[in-house]
């Protein structure tokens, strides 16, 4: 089923979570007829060379077609003459064919469905390895399927950020979905994989605990809230994101800073994005942005940052 959620984007409804129910039901059946799940962890990089070089060759079509775009379609940060610089910024904000558009498909589906398979074909191959696989590999594994599940299931949501509002739709982003996700987000289940932790029943449950917490969703309406999570912090969203990554963590232990290179580059994106968040509010609410920033100091994480 087809909407128009705006004005020249044109999206499809629930077809995000469907894909990643397909996905399991083709896997599962390729695994019941013999298909060697457990060899995939051995071919990671150069299934991860085959993903970069197909974004770059992605990217050169959207940069080539965006060549012909009319200028209402190109990105505004995307154009600004310098073919190396538009080539990996994109120039057109929502390139499509017909009725498909690219940026959307590719913004969570191929990134998303590509690490819980990565991530299952490595719980696989530690059960070959080992019997049964371990209980961080199991928390691993739940915490980010429950993540991803619930990333398609309401893909709509990425309609209103600015991968999709602002940004060109180039090679960063291309690499990024096809090739940067799948391969750097499964690092805590490769990590397992070749460093098995032990890990007991008190720590597990407090593990859960901390990927459980509560979070809301980014406010879409004109009025700027100052009570609740928003009284406390201005992107209290973002910290909820840095709390998830730190319990997805944590089961591959302490004793290598490889498993937390995940949380360290999310930590550095995320206070990025949230210096280009706050120039985008002071243009759309000037000074009651600025009265919100004098009541809520705070910008992610209480009284640090």
């Amino acid at each position: 089923m087809w909407r128009r959620a705006a004005p020249g984007l044109t999206v499809c409804c629930g077809l995000g979570f469907q894909a990643l129910v397909l996905t399991a039901l083709l896997v599962g059946l390729g695994v019941s007829a013999g298909l060697p799940l457990g060899a995939l962890p051995e071919m990671l990089l150069p299934l991860a060379f085959v993903a970069t070089l197909t974004a770059f060759i992605f990217s050169l079509f959207l940069y080539m077609k965006a060549q012909v775009a009319p200028v209402s379609a190109l990105a505004p940060g995307g154009n600004s003459g310098n073919p190396i610089y538009d080539f990996f910024l994109g120039r057109e904000l929502n390139p499509r064919i017909c009725f498909f558009d690219f940026k959307y498909f590719c913004e969570l589906r191929p990134g998303l469905i590509g690490w819980v398979l990565i991530n299952l074909a490595l719980l696989v191959k530690e059960a070959e390895l080992r019997g049964s696989p371990s209980l961080a590999m199991w928390l691993v594994n739940g915490f980010q399927l429950l993540y991803v599940g619930d990333a398609l299931w309401h893909e709509e949501a990425v309609l209103t950020t600015m991968d999709i509002t602002h940004d060109g739709f180039g090679f960063m982003l291309a690499f990024g979905d096809i090739a940067w996700v799948p391969f750097t987000y499964s690092l805590q289940a490769q990590f397992l994989l070749r460093h098995p932790q032990p890990l007991g029943l008190p720590m597990a449950s407090a593990i859960c605990l901390i990927n459980g917490l509560e979070t809301i969703s980014t406010a879409t309406g004109r009025k700027l809230l100052v009570s609740g999570w928003w009284g406390m912090v201005r992107h209290p969203n973002y910290l909820g994101d840095l709390i998830m990554a730190l319990a997805w963590s944590l089961p591959c232990g302490v004793s290598h800073l490889l498993p937390y290179f995940y949380l360290l580059y999310f930590t550095a994106l995320l206070v990025h994005r949230e210096a280009r968040d706050e120039r985008q509010c002071l243009q759309k609410y000037g000074l009651a942005w600025q009265e919100y920033c004098r009541r809520v100091p705070y910008r992610i994480m209480p009284y640090v940052y």
